[in-house]
């Protein structure tokens, strides 16, 4: 049984907007473009005209570099707009409920809430360096369950998804949920993609995103890879001309085999400088843990995390403090060696009085 079946009865029978045809060399006398070009248009697309109204050949490059066909892939404005699509297509607003984990990603959290749906999360402990156990996963689940959020590496703890525990729950959820992996930091863990399972798993979605490993966070481009059928029914509820001429032409551009060369070398950089900052993190006196990592980011706790975030604050550096589960802890990205130098200078020049 495809998990098609378990969206919502009314997205499944929905149709996708039927825009003005597309065709070269045509007068264009359909869409009610303006048929002039703006002065201040520099691109190799007319901005005067609409974008495809899906990218092809966008869409043929992301599914080149992630390993998957271009029917099981689609590109979404960052991933946020993918967990946004899939809540909203899966979940009815009082009846349906989505499992994650805690801490995790709040726009999980954030579109549950403007969808309607009810979320269960179950909680990962920092003792344990936030292991996620399958048994635990599955033990909030019901028949109402249409969605189980993955994230891995996961932000903010940078806690990889072990490959068992994935099939597991992929198994023993098989024809119930949709198993989401959201795998934004993959790139900097080491490991392979889940994508790979997808032809194996039929109730498996993978996110991916530009924004961290080729440094593109700007262009909000991300993709939803899954079954062809989800993916499908996914296109039918996306806006139309989702991806802007602009971001189609620059995303192409960083897909290049010079542009990748470069984000492989970054990514070593600070795969390296994730271990060097790690290490120093943890000689600092009120440092009391630094977790490790898979992503472009170390959890630490703190003696007294406010008053760290305001003195880097003043030193005009800026961390992330999430308070609740975590409110000893603040998360730090990585940043350039120089970047990560300043960094440690301010935080050493707290004093003793913060241990």
């Amino acid at each position: 049984m495809s998990i098609t079946s378990l969206a919502r009865a009314e997205i499944q029978a929905l149709k996708p907007y039927e825009a003005a045809i597309q065709v070269d060399d045509t007068i264009r006398l359909n869409a009610n473009e303006a048929p002039w070009k703006s002065s201040g248009d520099h691109f190799r697309r007319p901005l005067n005209r609409y974008p495809e109204i899906r990218p092809a050949g966008l869409r043929a490059m992301l599914s080149s570099r992630y390993g998957c066909k271009p029917e099981n892939l689609m590109v979404t404005r960052g991933t946020s707009e993918a967990i946004d699509l899939l809540i909203r297509v899966f979940c009815r607003a009082g009846k349906d409920n989505l499992v994650t984990t805690r801490p995790t990603f709040s726009m999980y959290e954030h579109y549950a809430v403007v969808q309607g749906a009810e979320l269960r999360q179950v909680t990962t402990s920092g003792d344990a360096d936030f292991e996620i156990a399958a048994d635990e996963i599955l033990g909030a689940c019901d028949d109402s369950t249409k969605l189980i959020f993955l994230c891995s590496p996961n932000n903010p703890t940078g806690t990889l998804l072990p490959r068992s525990v994935l099939i597991e729950i992929l198994e023993r959820r098989a024809t119930r949920s949709a198993v989401v992996v959201d795998e934004a930091y993959i790139e900097f863990a080491g490991e392979e993609s889940a994508v790979k399972l997808i032809e194996k798993y039929e109730n498996l979605i993978v996110l991916r995103t530009l924004s961290k490993a080729l440094a593109f966070a700007g262009a909000r481009c991300g993709s939803v890879i899954a079954a062809p059928d989800v993916i499908q029914m996914l296109d039918a509820v996306q806006a139309p001309y989702a991806l802007a001429t602009p971001v189609v032409e620059c995303v192409e551009n960083a897909l290049q085999a010079e542009s990748i060369d470069e984000a492989e070398n970054w990514i070593t950089r600070t795969i390296s400088e994730r271990e060097r900052l790690g290490i120093a993190l943890r000689k600092l006196p009120f440092v009391r843990h630094a977790w490790p990592s898979a992503a472009n980011f170390i959890l630490v706790e703190v003696a007294d995390a406010r008053a760290l975030m305001q003195h880097s604050a003043d030193d005009k550096v800026l961390l992330r403090y999430f308070g609740g589960d975590l409110s000893d802890c603040v998360r730090i990205t990585i940043g350039t060696p120089a970047e990560n130098d300043r960094l440690l200078e301010s935080m050493a020049s707290m004093g003793v009085s913060h241990v």
